[in-house]
């Protein structure tokens, strides 16, 4: 079966009240300073799946994902609560996304109080304003996924989880880093002394 339409829709409507912070200034001093987030779709299971991703701008390091049947906010919240635990409950944290309405739910951006984070949104259809996180995208598409899909949600989440979390922070080469894995980078700073 050939996949149908996703049920991914990006807002319609501008968000005034959440500018773009960040506005395309993606390199970044140290980690936890700024996470930027997104979610695409995954055919799985003879259905669509949808995955949420949060990287660190430091390093370009996967630090939260989750997938989900649905693209709502608990999906995006939960990928956040994951980066949250996983880089030791950091305060101050900018987090930068697109408009979807997940991310301009009530329900996300009460976790981003309660974690102290400040929130920062691309303008609407505007996908420069998030490159890194379209970047990550297209490499897991590109080089990894199967072009068929997966067989199953359960083997989609396994796979992914495996790229996001181990190949891709800790071997795939990355332009950004002068060809080293995020998270390598990221821990041997001074291996990247005397980048731009």
């Amino acid at each position: 079966k050939q996949p149908g339409s996703h049920n991914y829709k990006q807002a319609s409507i501008e968000r005034p009240d959440i500018p773009n912070k960040l506005d395309r200034q993606f390199t970044v001093d140290a980690p936890d300073q700024v996470w930027c987030g997104d979610i695409t779709y995954i055919w799985a299971g003879q259905r669509w799946c949808y995955l949420a991703v949060v990287i660190d701008l430091y390093r370009r390091r996967v630090v939260g994902w989750a997938m989900s049947d649905s693209p709502d906010a608990a999906l995006v919240t939960k990928a956040l609560s994951m980066a949250y635990e996983q880089r030791g409950k950091p305060s101050g944290v900018m987090f930068h996304s697109d408009q979807g309405s997940q991310y301009g739910s009530r329900q996300f951006r009460q976790h981003l109080w309660r974690y102290r984070m400040t929130q920062s949104m691309s303008r609407r259809g505007n996908c420069w304003d998030n490159a890194p996180m379209e970047r990550l995208f297209r490499s897991l598409k590109s080089e990894w996924m199967p072009v068929t899909g997966y067989a199953s949600f359960a083997e989609a989440s396994k796979d992914i989880g495996h790229y996001l979390m181990n190949y891709y922070n800790w071997n795939r080469p990355h332009s950004y880093n002068g060809g080293l894995p995020p998270a390598k980078a990221e821990i041997q700073p001074n291996l990247l002394s005397g980048m731009s």
